[in-house]
């Protein structure tokens, strides 16, 4: 086991930020919260579910297994081993959801690699049985299915018994998130993602993004949730992805937080033997990286998966946030390194997008404009 050393500057004492801080950035004070009309913005639990999952949330120390290579279905098999018997537990009596990332149907570098999809399936074969479903939800005019096809994903079913679902077209519920007014807007949600019959492995590549500076294992489970429902018979395309973004990246990295109260994958698997930098997710360069991670935290992996790509955490809006509301850890003195591999020995320095600096934004006080 390698303990992985705090990596920030000195200047910052904590790699989150408190929820005083946190409301202080928005320009909410924390009475508002409470007492006034933005109350019903502080959790994203939907109104019309029952009951919700059960999401993990590590007590103390977060877990994060991680190896190096070029064979991703080695690769996959070897970080999801260390948590065998906690995904066996998880899945048992329930529906296995393996999410893929693909923002767009066309960009193989922006898609998860169809090997890192088989490197789950083969893990999971010996001992799950049922029917699994591959769901995701493109940007891409809310049609999915020609990325399931142009990333290889269909040939999948020769050798597994899968069933492939558009989030964009399944059912769902509403949350609360905020939009450029501060004021509560009501989006839609899938369904899928808030079952507690459901057990959701979040399947992707890290890569830099133009809007919250890197994208992993959280964003890929929590914008997929916003249904973006096609234009159909008629009828006008609703796109709920895009109120996500309400003004810019200040609005993005809170209401992702806020979704991420109810939404999170039970597992996450990052492949990074290919990187996206620069303009990321769809339109960056590769990074040949050859590492991979995973874990049950999915704060903890992406908070790692900064490390590899240089980036310091506390520049990520939406994972400070989440850390200050106790989802998970992203100090990375509070995680355990699994495995024979220092990912201090790993790191590659990514190219951000050239939009950075207005992306780190959401860290200065809010002024709105009068």
């Amino acid at each position: 086991m390698v303990k992985l050393k705090l990596y920030m500057k000195s200047t910052v004492k904590k790699s989150f930020i408190s929820r005083r801080a946190t409301l202080k950035i928005l320009g909410i004070s924390s009475a508002a919260l409470f007492t006034g009309t933005l109350g019903d913005i502080t959790t994203a639990t939907p109104s019309k579910t029952k009951k919700s999952r059960s999401l993990y949330v590590p007590d103390v120390r977060s877990r994060v297994s991680f190896t190096t290579g070029t064979d991703r279905v080695r690769m996959i098999s070897e970080v999801m081993k260390p948590f065998e018997q906690q995904i066996r537990k998880g899945l048992k009596g329930k529906q296995l959801i393996i999410k893929p990332n693909m923002v767009l149907t066309y960009v193989p570098l922006c898609a998860t690699h169809v090997d890192a999809l088989r490197g789950v399936l083969e893990f999971v074969k010996p001992f799950y049985h049922e029917q699994i479903i591959i769901a995701e939800a493109s940007g891409d005019k809310g049609n999915s299915a020609p990325g399931f096809k142009n990333y290889g994903y269909l040939d999948l079913q020769k050798e597994y018994d899968l069933r492939f679902i558009d989030l964009n077209l399944s059912t769902g519920s509403p949350v609360w998130i905020l939009n450029r007014n501060l004021h509560p807007e009501k989006i839609f949600v899938t369904d899928m993602f808030l079952d507690p019959h459901n057990y959701i492995i979040s399947v992707s590549r890290l890569k830099t993004h133009n809007s919250v500076v890197m994208t992993a294992g959280t964003k890929n489970i929590v914008m997929a949730a916003p249904l973006n429902i096609p234009a159909v018979n008629g009828n006008q395309q609703i796109n709920y992805k895009s109120k996500m973004h309400g003004g810019g990246p200040r609005w993005l990295n809170y209401n992702m937080a806020l979704l991420a109260q109810s939404i999170r994958p039970d597992f996450t698997v990052i492949d990074g033997v290919e990187g996206m930098e620069g303009n990321g997710p769809s339109a960056g360069t590769a990074v040949d990286h050859r590492i991979a991670l995973a874990g049950e935290d999915v704060l903890a992996v992406d908070s790692i998966c900064a490390k590899l790509m240089n980036i310091p955490v506390e520049n990520i809006g939406y994972l400070n946030f989440c850390a200050a509301q106790g989802l998970g850890n992203i100090d990375y003195k509070s995680i355990d390194i699994l495995g024979d591999k220092d990912p201090e020995n790993f790191v590659r320095t990514y190219a951000l997008a050239p939009n950075i600096k207005r992306q780190l934004e959401w860290k200065e006080d809010f002024i709105p404009v009068k």
